[in-house]
């Protein structure tokens, strides 16, 4: 059983937040949800709709729409894109919770994360993914070995307070690793990005052969880049890009430019957010490269 002073507040009610936050309800967490607008209204008069296994339920939750400076967490998850994240954090920043977790991309490292929170920083990264259909979740919970939520300080020490987030993830039985460098991860994600979903969102005339030479060459550019900045690519298996020939590369691109994934990520609803969020993770890793005197090639 989780004990009662364990208290998270998620801040951010869309796919990702909203997934956690079923997970943890149901591991019996005390979850309280931060949402805005019509998703406040709708979490608070209908409770959370989610699709489990092909059924519909509902779960209650939470919900607030403001946040007291009082009102102290155990844990406040920040669920937001990463265009988003700077306006997130200083909306929870005078508020006394003494861990905040950041499950958002990043490609510009933590200065500017860290400015605002100080040490109650914790990044990580999300393990979960999905669409909100209709106001319904529909959630993917993968298994460990294909992906798992990474969180860790940001000098890579196992403190106390990871071992206790480890403890939270535990319960709900959602798969994380406590990553010892997650700044690197976090770019060597960001590069995974900007080259798949940059490449996608780029020019709806292109073909999806074209779009996959775009992916390959973007990818293999960046991930060089990175490591002449110092950047050790992280998990290492990304290294394998570098070493697998452009045309094996390209059929697997154009092959998954054809699944129902990337069908639902060219939706008006996903595409105009994911996109603003690509653009600002490129725009921001160009320029810590500059300021690093590395210039990108082919």
């Amino acid at each position: 059983m989780i004990s009662k002073q364990n208290r998270v507040l998620i801040f951010g009610a869309g796919v990702i937040g909203s997934a956690y936050a079923v997970k943890f309800i149901e591991a019996g967490i005390d979850v309280t949800l931060f949402a805005r607008s019509k998703r406040y209204a709708s979490l608070k008069k209908e409770g959370l709709g989610y699709n489990n296994k092909g059924r519909i339920q509902t779960i209650k939750v939470k919900v607030i729409d403001k946040l007291e400076n009082n009102d102290s967490y155990d844990f406040i998850f920040v669920a937001v894109r990463y265009d988003k994240a700077e306006s997130a954090l200083r909306a929870v920043k005078e508020n006394k919770t003494p861990n905040v977790v950041t499950l958002i991309s990043n490609s510009a490292g933590f200065s500017n994360w860290q400015n605002i929170l100080g040490d109650r920083l914790i990044p990580g990264f999300s393990g979960v993914g999905g669409q909100m259909n209709d106001g319904i979740l529909n959630a993917r919970y993968l298994p460990k070995f294909m992906v798992s939520t990474n969180f860790g300080e940001v000098d890579g020490v196992i403190t106390d307070r990871i071992e206790k987030l480890a403890k939270l993830f535990n319960e709900a039985k959602l798969p994380y690793t406590i990553n010892k460098a997650m700044n690197a991860y976090l770019i060597t994600h960001a590069v995974s990005d900007i080259a798949m979903l940059g490449s996608l969102y780029s020019n709806n005339e292109m073909s999806n052969k074209e779009i996959a030479q775009k992916m390959v060459t973007t990818y293999k550019s960046y991930l060089r880049a990175i490591q002449k900045a110092g950047i050790i690519i992280n998990p290492s298996s990304s290294r394998n890009i570098l070493k697998i020939p452009d045309r094996f590369l390209r059929f697997f691109f154009t092959k998954w430019l054809k699944t129902k994934m990337v069908g639902e990520m060219k939706l008006p609803e996903y595409a105009v957010g994911a996109s603003n969020e690509i653009t600002k993770l490129n725009k921001d890793l160009v320029k810590y490269l500059e300021q690093k005197n590395i210039e990108l090639s082919n």
